[in-house]
């Protein structure tokens, strides 16, 4: 049976890693450009999945779709792909793929149709899986996250509880390649519950690496209550990467405390504070316009925006209600003409990139690297 990966930029990490969980049952992930026989796979976010619908529907294959779209949406996007993948991949892709190949009819936990759908009842154990095979991808070592920030799909596709990749796991395929880039909702919890940081698993991490090491920035990036004394030092003595990337979202705690974020502003002050003082660019995230933002709120946030850009460099986008997010259905607010001002400016001056007026361009442009 063939089995083709249609190629997406946004996926390319996905790719690697079921590429290499698929390769150890025997099946082969081909890059296409079109959707071939027998089977082609679709890993979607909830920005790209109206430019793939109408293919996905049409194709004359049999089709496979996962990603944060399907998992937010399975039963709409059961309405036309053949199978869906909800969560995580590596254990349910090649289990349907074998029940495919003998004829069966994918009725198995983690997958819908338009007439089944059961819940995977288990997580996936990070080590059980290779990093990638001989598509390279970064290395992912953490997921989940024990925070509940409103936007973010992240706890909603791999839970609440962190888990992490081992360092022996981690330095085998990170030490292949000249550089170490790392995946993880926050870098600086590798080891830990994701609240309470271990700075000695992070150390220990480090000392197993043999190469250029690039932590807590793309595509990766940290929290900013975990910048400290302690996790800077460890970046200054180890790593390679002058530049730390980290998300405040807002500049009033009110929003903050509505999103459930977990940090405050003076956190985020802080953190661009000590990154100067070890000589560290800070790369900040901001959102702007949420549902319940004032106007005093989006005020305080461009203050703090063009703060930060006199210390470092600032990435803005425009708030999405993603699907399966506690946010999901409800509607951006419209932006001060200050705000689009200052964003303007400030993009135009190199110290700011995203899109404030666009949320789809961040799915499709990185930010610094």
């Amino acid at each position: 049976m063939e089995v083709n990966w249609r190629q997406i930029h946004a996926a390319r990490n996905s790719f690697a890693a079921l590429s290499a969980a698929c390769g150890q049952e025997g099946f082969v992930l081909n890059l296409v450009d079109t959707p071939k026989n027998d089977v082609t796979c679709y890993s979607l976010n909830s920005v790209n999945e109206p430019f793939y619908h109408d293919e996905i529907a049409g194709a004359d294959c049999i089709t496979i779709v996962g990603g944060p779209h399907a998992t937010a949406c399975p039963r709409e996007v059961a309405e036309y792909a053949d199978y869906v993948i909800v969560g995580e991949g590596e254990f349910t892709l090649p289990r349907l793929l074998t029940q495919v190949e003998n004829g069966g009819e994918g009725n198995i936990p983690g997958v819908a149709t338009a007439h089944f759908y059961q819940p995977v009842t288990s997580t996936v154990r990070l080590d059980a899986y290779p990093a990638f095979s001989e598509k390279q991808g970064y290395v992912e070592i953490s997921r989940g996250c024990p925070f509940t920030c409103g936007y973010c799909q992240t706890p909603q596709i791999f839970g609440h509880c962190m888990r992490h990749r081992s360092i022996g796991t981690i330095a085998r395929y990170a030490n292949r390649y000249e550089h170490a880039r790392f995946v993880s909702p926050n870098a600086f919890a590798y080891g830990s519950d994701g609240i309470h940081p271990r700075w000695e698993k992070i150390e220990a991490l480090f000392r197993q690496l043999h190469n250029q090491i690039f932590f807590g920035t793309f595509p990766s990036e940290v929290r900013p209550e975990f910048v400290c004394a302690e996790s800077l030092s460890l970046v200054h003595r180890y790593c390679t990467n002058t530049k730390l990337h980290f998300g405040v979202q807002s500049g009033s705690d009110t929003v903050l405390r509505q999103l459930h974020r977990g940090h405050t502003v003076d956190d985020g002050i802080r953190a661009v504070e000590l990154c100067n003082e070890y000589s560290i660019t800070p790369i900040v995230d901001f959102i702007v316009g949420f549902p319940f933002e004032t106007d005093e709120d989006q005020k305080a946030t461009v203050d703090l925006i063009e703060w930060v850009s006199r210390q470092g460099k600032v990435h803005v986008h425009r708030f999405m209600p993603l699907p399966g997010t506690p946010l999901a259905g409800t509607t951006a607010r419209s932006l001060l003409p200050e705000t689009e001002k200052i964003c303007g400016k400030l993009a135009v001056s190199g110290k700011l990139t995203g899109s404030w007026n666009d949320p789809a361009i961040r799915f499709f442009k990185t930010p610094f690297k």
